[in-house]
């Protein structure tokens, strides 16, 4: 079970490190660009701490899907970005795509 929660933080901590990369504007404001650097290692770090019990393929496929939708939702929540229905659609075919790579094996 704590693995499942080191692979879920290091979700959590990408969507943040991606979120603060918008507010860092280019790199050119400090504070975010920092924090930025400190979400993504911290997202590694835990993404690769997972790898000792999940596949390569079934962790990396889980992380990036999964921080994937749910950027695009913060962008939707925090930044006021429209939610269209090619948005829906591609989120939609994000997570079908991490289901149809995982369906054949165990993730382990």
């Amino acid at each position: 079970m704590m693995i499942y929660l080191l692979l879920g933080f290091a979700i959590i901590f990408e969507v943040i490190g991606s979120s603060l990369m918008r507010l860092s504007e280019g790199f050119k404001k400090i504070a975010p660009t920092i924090a930025m650097f400190l979400f993504y290692a911290l997202s590694f770090y835990l993404l690769s701490r997972s790898l000792s019990h999940f596949s390569i393929g079934f962790a990396y496929a889980v992380w990036a899907g999964i921080g994937t939708a749910l950027t695009v939702l913060v962008g939707v929540a925090v930044f006021k970005e429209y939610f269209t229905f090619q948005k829906f659609c591609g989120m939609i075919c994000v997570i079908a795509g991490v289901v149809f790579l995982n369906a054949t094996g165990t993730g382990v």
